[in-house]
């Protein structure tokens, strides 16, 4: 088994009542299996936020790395942008 190092959380009286809750409702066994699972999901989380930003850095640097963008006709790209949009909601029905 690991290594279990004990340490104390602040929680709210209302936190405490969930955790007991489900805990009495045989949901979990203890409170700890319960921050044990919230520590993980958010040990997730954080690795996805975490890829999601590194993929974001690397289309930043694509997009800088492909040059000015040049001058943009807002009028067509407003047009397109609704015939798109039309496109979308007339496939949706």
């Amino acid at each position: 088994m690991a290594n279990i190092e004990k340490i104390s959380v602040a929680l709210t009286g209302e936190q405490v009542a969930a955790l007991k809750a489900a805990v009495e409702t045989g949901e979990y066994a203890t409170t700890s299996e319960i921050v044990r699972e919230a520590l993980r999901d958010w040990q997730l989380k954080r690795e996805l936020r975490r890829e999601d930003i590194l993929h974001l850095r690397q289309l930043w640097d694509d997009g800088m790395a492909s040059g000015p963008a040049g001058k943009s006709d807002m009028k067509a790209l407003r047009n397109d942008a609704r015939q798109r949009l039309e496109g979308t909601k007339k496939s949706a029905r």
